[in-house]
């Protein structure tokens, strides 16, 4: 099972990617109540009260965990959405389960 890293310096499309070849489930990012642009760094979309960090991203973690973690560290909106990304995925699965 793979893990991925998540930095203040990463930028959201390689975030994404990552993610998706991870685990295969989609994750969307938002910034206020738009997508993020892909070419932004987490650290830009940031809220100013969020304290960053790094977060290691395991494919056994729950969705609405991890959505919780982001949101606490790094004051960003995400979402775990399944692999074709036609439907948000059950907070109660994990991430790895959420892409098949």
């Amino acid at each position: 099972m793979a893990d991925i890293k998540m930095t203040g310096n990463m930028k959201v499309k390689t975030l994404r990617a990552e993610f998706k070849k991870a685990f295969g489930s989609t994750l969307r990012v938002y910034n206020g109540a738009r997508f993020a642009d892909d070419d932004a760094t987490l650290a830009s979309i940031r809220a100013n009260d969020a304290k960053g960090g790094e977060l290691t991203v395991r494919g056994n973690m729950q969705v609405g965990n991890f959505e919780d973690k982001v949101k606490e560290l790094y004051g960003i909106k995400v979402q775990v959405a399944n692999a074709d990304d036609s439907a948000l995925a059950d907070n109660g699965i994990t991430i790895t389960a959420a892409g098949k």
